[in-house]
Parts: C-alpha cells; structure tokens; sequence
C-alpha cells in the first residue's frame, strides 16, 4: 500500500448523499451554533459587566465560556460548509490546525473543570480561607494553567500524528479531523506512538477524574451536616450545573475514545463526537444559568 504522508487533503465522512438531507444538516449546525453563540456570548457580557458577579466562580465561568466558544467554532462552521456546499475535502494543513485547537481547547477545557471543583471546594468546604486561597492572583494562575496545559497536551498529539505514515488512504470516518480516526490511516507499525500518548494522557485524565470526585465526596458532606435548608439549597444550586458539565464532558467524551471495536461504527462515531464536540458548548450556558439566579439575573438586565 502507498504511504500518502504527503497527501495535500483529507476527506472528511459526509452526512448523506442526498442534497435535501444536506441542507437540513446545515440548518441543524447553523441552530446549535447560533445557540451556543448567543449563551456563551451572553455569559461573556453578563459576567465582564456586571459586577456583582466578579468573584472567581464567574471568572472561571468566563474561561469555560471561551473555550466553549473556541470548541464549536474549531468543527461546526467546516461542518456547515461542507454541507452546503457538497463537499468533503480539508486540506491537509487545515485537519492538522483543526486537531490542534480542538485538542487545546477541550484540554484547557477538562483542565479548568478541574479547577472550578476546587473553587467549590474551598467556597463550601473552607469559606472562612476563600480568599486567601482564591485570590485575583491566584484565580489567574490556575486559569493560566489549564490554558497552557490545553496547549502542551495539544502540541504533543498534534506533532505525533501528523508525523505518522499514512498507508490506509486519504478518508476520515468523521465530520471533522478526529485523532482516533486519523490513526486508522496510519500505517499499523507505526501508531504505537500517538497509542501510548494516548495512554498516557488518559492516566492524566484520571488523575484529574479522582480529584473531581474526591472534591465532590467532601462537599456533599459539608453541605448535608448544614443546618439550614436554605443553605442547602444555595450550595446545591451553584455546584449541581458544575456537576452536569462535568459529567456531559466526561461521559460523551471517554465513550468516544474508550469504546471498544466490536461497538464502532461510522454512525456510532459520528454520534459520539458530536455529543463531546458540540453539545457540550451549545449546553453549558444553559446548565449553568438554569440554577443561577444572579446570572439569571444578569442575563435578563442584558436582554431588557
């Protein structure tokens, strides 16, 4: 088999071959991508203005929403291109800037939910040491932090899989440049690499995981021995819709690359990475502002 290493393009998997189907894909993309536009932007705005809410919940929130915003943005609009205008080709410099700031941005964005269980950690768990422990300073570090993971982690996947032979041909089973869909491409000696970076990289995933939940284990703690219901429920509220964003991410996510071969298929994949890719930003502003007044707040003092 040819190794096409140097192929100038990609094809990426269309989602049907009929132009009716076509256009009403893109009308699908053009909703969620609008939506997701809108409650990011509104959080954005809401939170830079307001400033009741500059307190380091919103500033995480703030990074959470630029990076949800970056994430849709890195697959939907080509998505909504090729389907408008029937066509399948990326080229090959694209698929590789493409898998990079996908990777950046969902990195950074796991990275900065590790640290908003924290936030909630310490506001529930330690107030009387909140700002001492969350200060401007340090909110800035952690921020600077899981950005610059997203981009080391993003570095690392890009360079070993675009560095790998290609000898399967030139198709991608996905609707944008996808890692694991890349790698079948590759020729089977050489991906063993990218394999244990993968490995690797999931370990770190893990780690992160065990750290969520044993924050989370200590919080319902704190909250169930409060003797107030009312401040039950106002713990609840702003650490409930962090839970769901985490679970959305996490779920979608490690199904996508964990699942095994014998439950692969193109539209399984296809499912799959559009749950982790873009439902994720299309969702979080509307999970986190469903339970939070003052952001509800905040948003309809926007609207009026």
């Amino acid at each position: 088999m040819s190794n096409i290493s140097s192929a100038s393009e990609f094809l990426l998997l269309p989602f049907s071959d009929t132009r009716e189907l076509q256009l009403l894909h893109f009308g699908l993309f053009l909703g969620i991508y609008l939506a997701a536009l809108l409650g990011n932007g509104l959080i954005l705005t809401a939170v830079t203005c307001n400033h009741r809410l500059h307190t380091p919940m919103y500033f995480f929130l703030l990074n959470l929403a630029l990076l949800d915003l970056g994430t849709i943005t890195a697959t939907v609009p080509k998505a909504m291109a090729n389907s408008l205008w029937d066509t399948r080709a990326v080229y090959y410099e694209g698929c590789a800037a493409q898998v990079f700031i996908l990777f950046f941005l969902l990195g950074a964005e796991y990275s900065l939910l590790t640290v908003m269980a924290y936030d909630r950690y310490v506001a529930i768990c330690k107030p009387l040491h909140y700002g001492s422990l969350l200060g401007s300073r340090a909110c800035a570090q952690m921020a600077a932090a899981a950005w610059g993971s997203g981009f080391v982690y993003a570095v690392l996947h890009t360079a070993h899989t675009f560095s790998l032979p290609l000898c399967q041909g030139n198709a991608v089973d996905q609707f944008f440049c996808e890692i694991p869909q890349i790698l079948k491409l590759s020729c089977s000696h050489a991906y063993l690499r990218e394999v244990g970076l993968l490995v690797f990289s999931l370990s770190l995933t893990y780690g992160c995981f065990v750290f969520i939940v044993l924050s989370y284990v200590q919080i319902f703690r704190a909250v169930l021995r409060m003797p107030s219901e009312q401040a039950r429920h106002k713990a609840f509220s702003t650490c409930l819709p962090h839970l769901a964003m985490v679970s959305l991410f996490l779920s979608s996510g490690m199904f996508g690359y964990l699942k095994p071969p014998s439950v692969s298929s193109p539209s399984m994949d296809l499912l799959v990475s559009f749950l982790y890719s873009v439902v994720p930003p299309a969702m979080n502003p509307l999970i986190y502002s469903m339970k939070n007044q003052e952001l509800k707040n905040a948003g309809r003092k926007l609207l009026a």
